[in-house]
């Protein structure tokens, strides 16, 4: 891929805070087109990444490629292409929707007022409402109708439905996935709700411990993964390192195993895996330094 092809790239980035790394050597190179799934446990530096990428900190070490342009030298016309939500989806409660798209347009270079308001009018939400009267789903929507007025090239989502319900949750990404078919916009999306990425994102990205450990198209990491279920007596099949995680029951042990590399040996089963159960197996994993797994490398 060429630099124009990447909507994110960073080269052993890491950020340190007074109370020590809040993201490590983190160097990635994300596609431009459809939605990036960012997943990690509380703590392990998603938001941190995240606001580096749209030039909310500064990065202690290494640097920050967004849309072909380093993030600490943007102008505003560079930052104006991309769009930021916040978890707590933040708007000025007193203010009413009206105001808020008025005020949207006003702090940007490029605003589409009309599109924001045809995304209200068929959520069901009158203008005249002030933002603090709003349910927490509808708060949600207005968010996302001022992040995608702005025509952005990357939107970048910051637990989103973390504090939706499971219909205003669903309701959400449904907008979302509209938005990316419509306008190819690039979507960074963090999230704990992993089941639901598979249906919605293209490309995974899992942190752990302020480290990348799993990086890679989310079909061709399911393809390279499988399980294998087999006697609890053979034990001894790890090749290569290509064993990702171990369970032992008293029968029977359970291998997920990476690349293909161990065949299924006589009273073994092969199966393919779930994203949730792979995404979960290298959240459990030790965090080590240069220890992250790309899609089509072998190790």
């Amino acid at each position: 891929m060429t630099a124009t092809e990447f909507a994110l790239r960073t080269d052993g980035v890491g950020k340190r805070y007074r109370r020590g790394w809040a993201l490590r050597d983190c160097t990635l190179a994300l596609p431009a087109g459809g939605v990036i799934a960012l997943v990690g446990p509380n703590g392990a530096g998603k938001t941190t990444l995240l606001r580096l990428v749209v030039g909310l900190l500064a990065p202690s070490t290494g640097t920050v490629e967004v849309l072909g342009h380093d993030v600490t030298a943007s102008t505003p016309r560079t930052l104006s292409r991309v769009g930021f939500l916040a978890q707590d989806h933040p708007l000025y409660k007193r203010f009413t929707v009206a105001e808020m798209l008025r005020f949207g347009r006003a702090c940007n270079l490029r605003f589409d007022q009309g599109l924001a308001e045809r995304r209200l009018a068929k959520a069901g939400i009158p203008l005249d409402r002030r933002a603090g009267a709003l349910s927490g789903g509808q708060q949600a929507q207005v968010a996302l109708a001022l992040a995608l007025a702005k025509r952005p090239d990357l939107l970048v989502l910051d637990e989103p439905v973390a504090s939706l319900d499971p219909l205003a949750r669903r309701e959400f990404l449904q907008v979302l996935m509209g938005a990316v078919a419509e306008g190819g916009v690039t979507v960074l999306f963090s999230s704990h709700v992993v089941h639901e990425l598979e249906r919605v994102c293209d490309h995974l990205v899992v942190l752990n411990q302020g480290r990348v450990t799993l990086t890679g198209d989310i079909d061709t990491l399911l393809a390279e993964h499988r399980l294998l279920v087999g006697p609890r007596t053979a034990t001894d099949l790890d090749r290569a390192g290509a064993v990702v995680e171990a369970v032992h029951s008293d029968r029977h042990t359970t291998l997920l195993v990476r690349d293909g590399a161990i065949p299924a040996a006589p009273g073994w089963q092969a199966q393919p895996v779930a994203l949730e159960d792979l995404v979960l197996a290298y959240l459990r994993r030790p965090s080590e330094p240069s220890a992250a797994v790309t899609s089509g490398a072998a190790g």
